[in-house]
């Protein structure tokens, strides 16, 4: 088959990012390689994640669907093979499709019924991996890790790589499986030379590099680790930020009283998770995220930030190849995180089942010379699940029917303002457990629990801060129930349809 004669096409993303962690929106953090990807192209600033969480995200920018619809809907469990992805329409088209670094589309367990390639203890067999070519979700050319920061989960690829290049002592730089190497904080004793970061960006360079050298048009994903804790990198990014010179966010007084049990379960020190449902093994992120004294988040923010400033280095050698290979002019670059992050706001840490802007709102550019205008910005909404659509539209290639997004292309070439009037947020925790959808309009959020009454209402225009809950305000009754019904609506709008019809009857 001919090749496409459209653009290739440079995923990268990082993980969980707060969109506030990028130079060109805060001056107290270093991005300069995504600032000037940011200034020769498009900053989208009402970009939303379908799920604060990895598996379910990632899943939906590989499948452009939903998580209720893909299957893959919260940590631990598995995108199902059989579930169509982007790279059937990219090898229909001609052409290659690669993954480099953070996949996580599968479990660390695996089990019979549900095996998985991510876990143990194939994780770890580098044999195997030395000569396993596939398959893996379509993709043509896959080089994988499981690891954040120093976890025990090191292997795959990886590891392959830091051996390949002399470091054979490379376990002591990672937590051992039973625990017993302890946790790192701040610096890593890792070294730069060895660190993902440099792992990802060199072997994505060198496949851009072949794909130059045989004239391959291209999907490519460099998917980054970083900033997502333990909070841990190589010097001199662990100290490049000083705690106390950090606008260090946090909650309001109070701000909890009109919200849902969730909610008030992060401010207790000690709550009884089975009173609230929540017991019984039903761990998830964020229930538990006991306030930290204010040094301590102030140091996992400086941390934080050294982990973007060390990651961005890396993605400005990814941006330098494509211009020494003179692939710049037609490789459209999309940079982006699969959700957000929280250090302190609303009495929060890191992530959690709340739909709050800092947990799923996220950072995103795209940039492609002569196509996007170059140094602009919008306030058009974005959803993730929207990339693997707009991706193929860009290539010339038709919307598969099975996908859900919307073709963003024509907002991104600046020839319409917006095609999205709502953003819907997911979350699927366990059947019963911390079952909630978010929908994100241009001025309001409203949010609703299958298992309870009560929910979540942010005047976003009045109360940026979504400090206060209007959901049982009488003010607002009249605007929740019409977001209620175009709630209902996009739900609607979202459905898959399986094939067309082609009978009158």
């Amino acid at each position: 088959m001919t090749p496409s004669q459209g653009p290739n096409i440079l995923l990268i993303t990082s993980d969980q990012q707060h969109w506030m962690t990028m130079g060109y929106n805060n001056p107290e953090i270093q991005t300069p390689n995504l600032d000037r990807l940011a200034a020769r192209g498009m900053i989208f600033d009402r970009a939303y994640c379908p799920n604060p969480t990895c598996t379910p995200t990632r899943a939906s920018i590989l499948t452009g669907q939903y998580p209720s619809q893909h299957g893959a809907h919260t940590l631990g469990t598995k995108l199902d093979e059989k579930v169509p992805t982007m790279n059937d329409a990219w090898h229909d088209a001609g052409y290659q499709s690669a993954l480099v670094g953070k996949a996580h589309f599968q479990p660390l367990q695996s089990t019979e019924e549900y095996p998985s390639l991510e876990s143990y203890p194939i994780l770890q067999d580098l044999e195997f991996w030395k000569s396993y070519d596939g398959p893996f979700y379509g993709f043509d050319r896959f080089e994988l890790a499981r690891n954040h920061t120093d976890e025990a989960h090191a292997g795959q690829h990886y590891a392959i790589w830091m051996e390949e290049k002399g470091f054979k002592d490379w376990r002591k730089c990672f937590q051992a499986p039973t625990g017993t190497g302890g946790r790192q904080y701040g610096a890593w004793n890792i070294p730069e030379e060895y660190h993902y970061n440099t792992w990802i960006s060199e072997r994505t360079n060198a496949i851009l590099e072949d794909y130059a050298q045989n004239e391959t048009p291209f999907f490519l994903w460099s998917s980054y680790f970083d900033p997502h804790p333990p909070y841990t990198v190589p010097e001199p990014w662990a100290s490049m930020y000083d705690p106390d010179s950090l606008s260090l966010p946090t909650g309001r007084e109070g701000e909890h009283e009109k919200n849902t049990i969730f909610h008030k379960i992060t401010q207790m020190k000690n709550p009884d998770l089975a009173a609230y449902g929540l017991g019984d093994g039903k761990w998830m992120h964020g229930v538990q995220s006991h306030l930290r004294s204010e040094s301590r988040k102030r140091k996992d923010m400086a941390i934080y930030y050294g982990m973007v400033s060390c990651m961005d280095h890396y993605i400005g050698k990814t941006l330098d190849k494509l211009d020494e290979l003179g692939l710049t002019d037609n490789t459209l670059v999309v940079f982006t995180t699969d959700h957000g992050h929280y250090f302190g706001q609303h009495g929060l840490i890191a992530k959690g089942p709340y739909h709050y802007e800092d947990g799923v709102k996220v950072p995103m550019i795209a940039a492609w010379p002569g196509h996007i205008p170059e140094g602009t910005r919008t306030e058009a909404l974005q959803s993730l699940v929207d990339l693997p659509v707009s991706f193929l539209a860009a290539a010339g290639i038709e919307k598969p029917q099975r996908m859900t997004g919307l073709d963003q292309s024509p907002v991104w070439a600046g020839q319409k303002d917006k095609v999205r009037d709502w953003c819907i947020v997911e979350n699927n925790h366990e059947p019963g457990i911390c079952e909630h959808k978010t929908y994100v309009e241009a001025d309001y959020k409203l949010t609703v629990f299958r298992t309870f009454d009560d929910g979540e209402l942010y005047d976003l225009k009045n109360d940026p801060g979504e400090f206060e809950n209007r959901f049982n305000d009488p003010a607002y009754a009249d605007i929740k129930i019409r977001l209620l019904q175009r709630f209902l609506q996009a739900e609607m709008a979202k459905e898959v349809l399986s094939m067309p019809r082609i009978a009158p009857a």
